[in-house]
């Protein structure tokens, strides 16, 4: 890597963001210096289609009561029968694209999103605390029991959690490019339902040599993180691939 962690060191510490500060506030600004965190190929919006795209499934096999591509399911007169597209609106994310599936009987009723419900509030502090590696399961369970109500079931709610922590950890270990143009590691901090205080998430956002930008990771951090977490950075980024870097641009509000 080009920059050095004494060079990370020697950054002065930011002042805790308030709570009060919407998330929406906190991504627009990230935004603002150009990191892809949002947007229509960010982050945050393709880790919300896919906890939302998830969830979906998961209800239609509790539906339907067989898993998708089970031979059992030839028999029972009912069956998967494709999705249709829909936008819904978040809060941070803003609008998101959605494929919601469909049974061929037409009796499946979904909850996450309801039919004719275009707005999802609180998906984006789910999306995040199901990244957090230090939120526990029933934690993350009570982020969704929140969304959906007491209407799903807690199995149900364990079978999404699962299925999506094992998405986004495909997603966060997979090989990466040997090299980059530039790497910006940025951060967003947002309040997470369930902890004491505001926690912050870091992003780093590598430019292909093709001039293409691409979301290398997210991790989750505590505040105040020193030389040891960000050597963890960029020992991940090497372990999976990336052996050089041109130029590699901190926010300057980083904690070493």
């Amino acid at each position: 890597m080009t920059a050095t962690l004494p060079d990370v060191a020697a950054k002065k510490k930011q002042e805790p963001t308030p709570e009060e500060q919407v998330v929406a506030e906190l991504v627009r600004q990230a935004r603002e210096k150009g990191l892809s965190l949002t947007g229509p190929d960010g982050l945050l919006k393709q880790l919300t289609k896919t906890v939302i795209e998830t969830a979906l499934q998961e209800e239609m096999t509790e539906h339907l009561g067989y898993e998708k591509h089970d031979p059992v399911g030839a028999g029972t007169g009912n069956i998967r029968n494709g999705v249709r597209p829909k936008t819904v609106l978040t809060e941070a994310s803003g609008p998101v694209e959605i494929g919601v599936p469909r049974d061929r009987a037409g009796t499946f009723e979904p909850v996450i999103v309801k039919k004719r419900q275009r707005r999802l509030d609180g998906v984006d502090q789910v999306v995040l605390s199901l990244y957090a590696k230090g939120l526990t399961t029933g934690e993350i369970s009570a982020h969704f029991a929140e969304i959906y109500g007491a209407s799903v079931s807690k199995e149900t709610i364990s079978r999404i959690t699962d299925r999506v922590l094992e998405e986004m950890q495909d997603w966060a270990t997979r090989p990466l490019d040997e090299v980059y143009a530039a790497v910006f590691v940025d951060a967003i901090v947002v309040k997470v339902r369930g902890q004491v205080s505001n926690r912050p998430f870091y992003a780093a956002i590598g430019v292909t040599l093709d001039g293409e930008r691409d979301v290398l990771g997210l991790w989750a951090g505590h505040g105040g993180e020193g030389a040891k977490f960000w050597m963890s950075v960029l020992t991940d980024l090497r372990n999976r691939g990336v052996k050089d870097v041109f130029f590699l641009v901190w926010w300057t509000g980083m904690d070493a």
